[in-house]
């Protein structure tokens, strides 16, 4: 019994997707709140956030949302599209975004996918069934300007997301990409960053004309250099 039971859950999973780091994000045509889209084209030169809530007309993603709608103009700074998603329908997400900008005080600037389907919560692996086996959990993909998956998070339908720290995250995402440098652990835009260790003494100061602090040889902190 013990092996039978083993070998469905391989089974299961083998049907599951599964997304990493790296991998490019899976494409996907779908109904939206904005008209239907497909997603690569929609995120076109931009990065994106693709996250998913359990259900309409429910508490915590009434606040999520309505934060992310406050939030809209800094993503739009950082050259970043959010999209929203949820296996309800069209018709409901209508319904419930009336809700959202009365009771949050917002205009919500940004389509929210209809996945009555569950095509795209499959995609994404965004329906976890030992948590539910009907709604998504509080998923967060970060894609980058390449279309592969640069940051991933989970949350349960219990917990709010801090949105402050996606975009923490968004700032050091475009920061390492562009630079040869790595974020410290509480790093904010604006602090001090750690030299990539493939960089040479030698050759930082002509990288990282600002100067840098040697603590340890692999351990070499430089102003931000976008600053």
């Amino acid at each position: 019994m013990f092996i039978f039971s083993n070998f469905n859950q391989l089974k299961n999973k083998q049907h599951m997707s599964t997304i990493r780091l790296g991998d490019i994000a899976p494409d996907f045509t779908t109904e939206t709140t904005q008209g239907t889209i497909q997603f690569h084209d929609w995120l076109g030169d931009s990065w994106g956030v693709l996250f998913s809530h359990p259900s309409d007309f429910t508490p915590v993603c009434t606040t999520e949302l309505g934060t992310v709608a406050n939030y809209y103009p800094e993503f739009v700074k950082r050259n970043t599209k959010v999209i929203a998603l949820s296996v309800d329908g069209l018709e409901s997400h209508l319904k419930w975004i009336k809700d959202i900008e009365e009771t949050q005080n917002v205009t919500l600037q940004y389509p929210i996918i209809a996945d009555e389907s569950k095509t795209v919560a499959s995609l994404y692996d965004m329906i976890h069934p030992n948590a539910d086996d009907t709604f998504t959990v509080r998923s967060v993909f970060i894609i980058g300007t390449d279309k592969k998956v640069k940051l991933i998070l989970t949350y349960p339908a219990s917990t709010g997301r801090n949105f402050d720290e996606l975009l923490r995250v968004i700032d050091s995402l475009q920061l390492t990409a562009n630079y040869s440098v790595a974020t410290p652990a509480n790093w904010k835009d604006g602090d001090d960053v750690v030299i990539s260790p493939s960089i040479k003494d030698e050759d930082i100061p002509a990288k990282f004309p600002k100067g840098f602090n040697r603590i340890k040889y692999y351990l070499r902190m430089t102003p931000q250099p976008n600053k």
